[in-house]
Formats: C-alpha cells, structure tokens, sequence
C-alpha cells in the first residue's frame, strides 16, 4: 500500500480532494472554506472544483446545516462545516429532529447522507465558548454517527467513510492535531469502517480507552507506566456511535482493569456510558473499579495556566490506572 507521511490537516484535505473527484454528488459549504480565504483542509479545494462543488456560505450555522440536510435529501452528498464545535447547537434542530430522524420516519424511504464537519479549539486557551468537546451531546441521539479521529491516518480512512455513509455522521476534528504527522495510505479507495477501535498499544496490565486527542495522552502515560513495570494498553474508539463494544469488552476482560479518558467534560460524558457498559458486561471480572479522566466540570477558563488545570493529562491518567491497580493488589490481598 503506498504511504506519505503527512500531517491530519493534510490528510483530511487529501479526502476531501478524492471525494469530490470520485463523485460528482460530493460537495463543500460552511465558512470562508473558499479560497483565497480557505485554511486547513479545504485549502485549494475551490480552485480545483470551482465555487459550485466548494460553496463559502453566510455565517449562519443553522443555514449551512439546513442547506445540507436538504440537499442529502435530493440525492446529494454534502460535507458541511461548522467552524467551531461550541457553535453547532444553532444548528441543533435540523441535525437532531431532521437529519437523524429521516430514516425511522420514512420508514427506510429517505435517508439524510450528510456529514458534518466540526472543530475542537480545547486547550488553545480560546474561552469558555470557543473550546467545548460536544460529542456527548449527539450520542445521545438516535440515528447520528460521531467519529474523532486520533491520527492523519484514521483521518483520511473515518471521513471518507463518512462522506459516503448514509447516515449523517459528526466528525469532530481536534485543532491541536492539526499538525500531527504520520503515514497515511494515499490511494482514493482507502477508507476505515465506522464502528471499528483501534488498539494503539498492546497491554496486560489495565486498558486505558480513548479517542481523538485524549489518545496522544493515553499513549504518553502508558509509556511513564512502563517504566513503572505496569503494561498498558490503549485502545482508540475512533468512533463513539457506532462504538465497538466488543473490542472494549475483549480488551477490558484480558486486563481486567479499566481507565477512560477524554476531554470532554467527565460528569455525563462518554466515559460514562462506557464504564457503565464495563460494569454490566464484565461484572464479577472486573479487579478494580472502572476509573474515568475528563475535563473538570467548569467553563472552559481563557487563561492557559487554568485551562491546563482542567483538561487530563498523561500524568493524571497514569495515576488513575495505578489506583486500578493498587486497589486490584488491595483486593488480592484481601482474599488471600
């Protein structure tokens, strides 16, 4: 398979290119993603397609998700943007009560093949309504698929699936991964099924779950943890909806030991529903408690130092997963 290494932003650019050669249903809208204005993944894109195929829209977020859902509707496949995650419940009756309702109300006649396309600006110090992980939010909804990948690989792989996907599928990208560089396939029929984890780093000691930029932590503190004898495995979601249970389940039952980071806030965040899943299928297995590591339940502070108080780190994850195993020891100790 030929591989360049390139950065996520690049990647992502690399799939939108492809998909709008590959089929003329696929096009562009959302803000200043024409050029000469264009930054990031839909860079060039306009000048090679043309303003019909890359559309810059108002800023009106509920009018680019609008748009998008109707034009899914008549047979097209739109790749909306909204430029900034915190801004998306504008656009929340059309993805909630539209989009993701299509399917089930038509009885399987109509379908809503939209993907949207949104960023995540935690720990740019951008403020309490710049900065918000929102993906919690749309799990909660029936019909909608949410992807956030950790690598330009999985990046280019997840979102061409999702373009031709027909449901409507979030995919949240994280601005600080923007530049991550790695290998990323780069033939147009490269694509990654949606619902498949990814195990990042094998383990047998405690599996820490992950996605997106929580997974680059996750990565860093089983190293810190090897150094300490202790054998982490991570294990990147990939996507939230659909989430695969079995490979969580698979890996959780090896190490018995279970540590979820994100940074989302932790109070009612997907790390919930996940040690909630742990706790019901592997109950009696389990040698320690399910821990969770999410951002403290605060507004997002504008400050660097404070914001770096709120998201997790590499340090507080490797904590989490030696209080696993502390109290997994306790235990032993306990029934000897």
């Amino acid at each position: 398979m030929d591989e360049q290494e390139m950065t996520m932003r690049a990647a992502l650019n690399l799939a939108l290119d492809q998909a709008l050669q590959a089929d003329d249903r696929v096009f562009l809208l959302g803000e200043d993603i024409a050029d000469p204005g264009a930054s990031g993944p839909t860079a060039g894109l306009s000048t090679k397609f043309g303003p019909d195929r890359v559309l810059d829209t108002p800023i009106s977020e509920a009018g680019i998700i609008g748009a998008a859902v109707g034009a899914a509707i008549d047979g097209l496949l739109p790749v909306a943007e909204i430029m900034i995650m915190d801004f998306i419940g504008i656009a929340a009756d059309q993805l909630v009560n539209n989009a993701a309702k299509l399917r089930f109300m038509t009885a399987g006649r109509t379908t809503a093949p939209v993907t949207i396309r949104t960023q995540v600006y935690a720990g740019l110090a951008t403020g309490a309504t710049h900065s918000q992980s929102l993906e919690a939010w749309f799990m909660h909804v029936p019909g909608m698929k949410v992807i956030v990948p950790s690598t330009p690989r999985d990046a280019k792989g997840l979102l061409t699936s999702a373009i031709f996907d027909e449901d409507p599928c979030l995919f949240v990208e994280t601005i600080r991964l923007q530049s991550k560089k790695g290998p990323v396939p780069v033939h147009p029929g490269f694509s990654i099924p949606l619902g498949q984890a990814d195990i990042k780093r094998p383990g047998t000691d405690v599996t820490i779950i992950s996605y997106g930029r929580g997974v680059h932590d996750a990565l860093a503190a089983a190293a810190t943890l090897a150094g300490l004898g202790v054998s982490a495995e991570v294990v990147d979601l990939r996507t939230l909806v659909p989430l695969d249970v079995d490979t969580v389940i698979e890996s959780v039952r090896r190490t018995r030991r279970a540590v979820i980071a994100h940074d989302a806030v932790q109070f009612a965040g997907p790390g919930a529903e996940i040690a909630a899943i742990l706790s019901a299928e592997l109950f009696g297995e389990l040698a320690a408690p399910v821990e969770r590591v999410g951002a403290r339940f605060v507004p997002t502070p504008a400050a660097p130092a404070l914001e770096a108080r709120m998201y997790p780190t590499p340090e507080r994850i490797a904590e989490a997963a030696r209080r696993t195993c502390n109290n997994a020891d306790a235990r032993a100790n306990l029934r000897g």
